[in-house]
């Protein structure tokens, strides 16, 4: 088994079609604030093909320590924290055991 530290983040919400456009401003601050913390490599934001009510957010980290380091600061606190506060309530964070990058 690899593992080379780094963490992802899967974060997944239940949102309205009403609440979309809402929703994606909302993620889209969450990011720009995780994305100015070191340690961030990158995120997705994706909708289900079979449910456009069930979205998620996944972030990649170099490793826990910047993950959770950015979670404490206070812009992400301001930026992200009311978005994660929406997520489904369910583990989200997974060390990366094995993987291929370009």
């Amino acid at each position: 088994m690899r593992h080379n530290g780094q963490v992802i983040v899967i974060t997944r919400y239940s949102v309205s079609e009403a609440d979309a456009e809402a929703f994606r401003t909302e993620a889209a601050n969450a990011v720009a604030a995780l994305a100015a913390r070191p340690g961030f490599l990158r995120h997705r934001l994706g909708r289900a093909a079979d449910d456009p009510e069930l979205w998620t957010l996944v972030t990649e980290w170099e490793g826990a320590g910047p993950y959770r380091r950015a979670l404490s600061s206070y812009e992400v606190k301001v930026a992200a924290v009311p978005l994660l506060s929406r997520a489904l309530d369910e583990p989200s964070a997974y060390e990366v055991v094995d993987g291929h990058s370009p």
